[in-house]
């Protein structure tokens, strides 16, 4: 059985070795050991807390291998960005150029420094081991985020934001960091993403150039880069497309990875579940629906992917799963059906 649950404080070493596979590019884990551990200690405070937004909380959640007592994958949802420390992207823009003269209209492409997203939820740090890949794995450990979104929307932003790892090199060259950052910065992609994560990101707008950058005047490798997903994170922006995010024209600073956005509302998970009434399976009772279930708590939090079946409006559902949410027969759950 696979179960989501929120980290817990022996949980640092798998969270660190989770960091480790991920490699460079991936920011939110881009960093040392006792960063790890601030953020682990942040999250299992957060849980804890009471019901309210805060800049302050983060979520960590793990996705647990419970044959095996193996952690092998994780996400996450920061409550509230860009109010603490600024939240940066650049805006892509399109400029109209018209010449009377010369009877020519042609439009251009400029990247502006912006901070939108203030205010914002964010869901990231989606990762899982190469072996459970395919397995439903990914999809169990991001679709829980907002499971845990729906179970109390009070702790939440109005906006739910998440950003793409954009094309970095298993060196970590980024092209579009050596065009535009590196020359701002005299810092490499590595060290950048580095203090970006662990730090303030008050560095950013001390350094980042204040105009517009036009794109036309980037190297073919910049522009092209510019809103693409790292081919390690397919699988993860059409779980986000799914869920109703969209490409809105923001990009990384670093790597130009696109950010994808959606009203917290709209959440397709979070509009098309439900809350039930569980009873246990008998043994032999076919279960023929494939189905995402949580338990409605936030300090004991857990989330599952399994069969189940509805008999005279009552859901039914197997032992396992049901010991796993930390339920009894008869208990309320929120269910999401796979179509």
């Amino acid at each position: 059985m696979l179960v989501t649950r929120p980290a817990r404080a022996d949980d640092l070493d798998a969270i660190c070795h989770l960091a480790e596979l991920a490699g460079p590019g991936f920011t939110s884990l881009a960093v040392g050991r006792e960063a790890l551990s601030v953020r682990l200690n942040k999250s299992i405070a957060s849980f804890g807390g009471k019901s309210s937004i805060s800049p302050d909380h983060v979520y960590l959640l793990m996705l647990e291998d419970t044959d095996k007592n193996e952690v092998i994958g994780m996400s996450a949802v920061k409550a509230q960005i860009g109010i603490q420390d600024p939240f940066f992207n650049f805006r892509v823009l399109k400029v109209a150029q018209k010449s009377a003269v010369t009877g020519s209209r042609f439009d251009m492409e400029v990247l502006v420094l912006v901070n939108e997203y203030a205010g914002a939820s964010e869901v990231g740090s989606l990762f899982v081991k190469d072996g459970y890949r395919g397995t439903g794995a990914g999809r169990l450990i991001s679709q829980a985020r907002y499971m845990l979104i729906a179970a109390d929307k009070a702790r939440f932003g109005d906006q739910v934001i998440s950003e793409l790892r954009g094309h970095v090199s298993e060196t970590g060259e980024s092209p579009f960091w050596d065009a535009i950052g590196r020359k701002f910065f005299r810092m490499d992609f590595h060290e950048a993403d580095k203090i970006s994560a662990e730090k303030d990101n008050q560095f950013i707008l001390d350094l980042m150039p204040k105009h517009p950058i036009y794109v036309a005047l980037l190297p073919d490798a910049a522009r092209d880069v510019i809103g693409q997903t790292h081919p390690a994170g397919v699988g993860a922006r059409r779980y986000l497309e799914a869920e109703g995010f969209r490409y809105d024209g923001n990009i990384d600073i670093f790597d130009a990875g696109p950010s994808l956005s959606v009203p917290r509302d709209e959440l397709t998970t979070l509009k098309d579940s439900r809350l039930e009434s569980l009873h246990l399976a008998q043994t032999g009772l076919e279960l023929p629906l494939m189905a995402m279930v949580s338990n409605e708590s936030i300090t004991d939090f857990r989330c599952v992917f399994t069969q189940v079946a509805f008999i005279e409006n009552d859901l039914h559902i197997g032992a396992p799963a049901l010991s796993s949410l930390n339920l009894s027969s008869g208990d309320t759950a929120r269910i999401w059906i796979k179509r």
